[in-house]
């Protein structure tokens, strides 16, 4: 980096364009934070000079001041510390500096686990431990990701206190029988499928800023909401999740109702997207998750005279 910076640069953009022209449109780069940021900076602005669309995931787990420079000088997405926020105070103080001022520069992108990293909260949690991650991951960020295994919960470490997989990926190749393990339950590939499909129906849930919390009387039990209003209409979702992956947690649940647009005394229908189900929901509500059966619910408000919102309610 020292002897050639400048050509450097142009072999590293004509080395991504020869990509480009194969229809690449996004490079995840690794460990950007153990070279030169001004090398980055020069080379995205190269490309999205010309092509603005192509994204570029900074995969630095690094300290907070280098991540959020790499999103100054040009990365569009983020790796996160998402995989090691796993209470209810950690995930609201985390979400509430990403979703506010870190929100400017920042796209975070969460992913659930890495080929570096299963946290032992999926090692010890089980099924139920990946599926409200899941729920998590892909309702809390506009871009979520999962690396391979992770629908079939697999979490047996390389050993005991250590975050590498056994058998890792990056020294084998790992045949899966994913067909199989669908047909016998053993997949959690269904539920991902219907959390990208409410995410493609709930325009909230695409963006990033207007994330804000509720109050659960249960510790492991986390409240949040997702609101957006454009030309289209109007659009928010409450989600509820069991972050206990291993009891069944019973919780009231309080509103702040001018949050989601509404008076301290109304209520509303509320439609769960896992299940289908209607509630009427106000300012208190009970809510009752199984880890095993339902880890949360996933609510829309529904608003009759909201064009996002399609049908009649029922309660």
């Amino acid at each position: 980096f020292d002897q050639d910076m400048p050509g450097l640069v142009r072999e590293s953009v004509r080395v991504l364009r020869h990509w480009m022209d194969h229809g690449v449109r996004i490079f995840r780069v690794d460990n950007p934070h153990t070279k030169p940021v001004v090398f980055w900076e020069r080379v995205i602005a190269d490309i999205n000079a010309t092509d603005p669309d192509v994204i570029f995931l900074a995969e630095a787990f690094t300290r907070p001041a280098m991540m959020r420079t790499l999103a100054e000088i040009g990365f569009q997405q983020s790796y996160t510390y998402f995989t090691w926020r796993n209470t209810k105070q950690e995930l609201t103080d985390y979400l509430t500096e990403l979703s506010g001022e870190s929100a400017a520069r920042m796209r975070p992108n969460f992913f659930v686990n890495t080929p570096d990293i299963l946290h032992e909260f999926l090692q010890h949690g089980g099924r139920p431990a990946f599926e409200l991650r899941a729920v998590l991951a892909a309702t809390l960020s506009p871009t979520w990701g999962i690396y391979s295994g992770y629908e079939l919960c697999e979490n047996t470490p390389l050993r005991q206190g250590s975050e590498e997989y056994l058998h890792s990926e990056k020294y084998q190749l790992r045949p899966r029988d994913w067909e199989t393990a669908e047909r016998d339950g053993r997949s959690i590939a269904p539920l991902v499928r219907e959390l990208n499909a409410i995410r493609r129906r709930s325009p909230a849930l695409r963006q990033l800023r207007d994330l804000h919390f509720h109050h659960a009387d249960q510790e492991a039990v986390i409240v949040y909401s997702k609101s957006v209003t454009d030309a289209h209409g109007s659009n928010t979702v409450v989600v509820v999740v069991n972050l206990d992956p291993h009891h069944t947690q019973e919780a009231t649940v309080s509103l702040d109702m001018p949050q989601l647009g509404l008076e301290w005394h109304e209520s509303v229908p509320v439609r769960d997207e896992l299940t289908g189900e209607t509630y009427h929901w106000g300012r208190t509500n009970y809510v009752r998750l199984d880890p095993g059966d339902r880890p949360a619910h996933i609510l829309t408000v529904l608003r009759p005279s909201s064009p996002l919102i399609g049908g009649s309610p029922t309660t």
